[in-house]
């Protein structure tokens, strides 16, 4: 039987997202937290998967990682944006960073 090379990719995708939210969980919680845009429960939960639980999960035809933005448009501003000196990164963290702030009751942007 033949593999669809997307469904390949998918879980590579998968398992190398799942390595480096170990890795960034390990090295400092909150921002990986930040970051991942997850919870403290799904933190907790992604830290402590073994290798055998990691290529299980990871070996799926969906995509476990997610867009960071809210909407097209602030996917499109970080896109586009203009500001390549030095703050441009700076900048779309703060756009991605938006989303995770508003489901959080935690402000508005406008």
């Amino acid at each position: 039987m033949q593999t669809n090379p997307h469904v390949d990719e998918i879980r590579e995708l998968n398992l190398a997202y799942l390595l480096l939210a170990q890795r960034l969980l390990g090295a400092d919680r909150a921002e990986a937290m930040f970051r991942l845009k997850i919870d403290e429960e799904m933190a907790e939960l992604l830290a402590s998967l073994d290798a055998r639980q990691l290529a299980r999960l990871a070996n799926t035809n969906q995509l476990l990682c997610h867009f960071g933005g809210e909407s097209v448009d602030q996917l499109r501003q970080v896109a586009d944006n203009p500001r390549d000196q030095g703050l441009g990164h700076f900048h779309a963290s703060l756009l991605m960073a938006s989303r995770s702030m508003l489901s959080e009751g935690g402000g508005h942007v406008g």
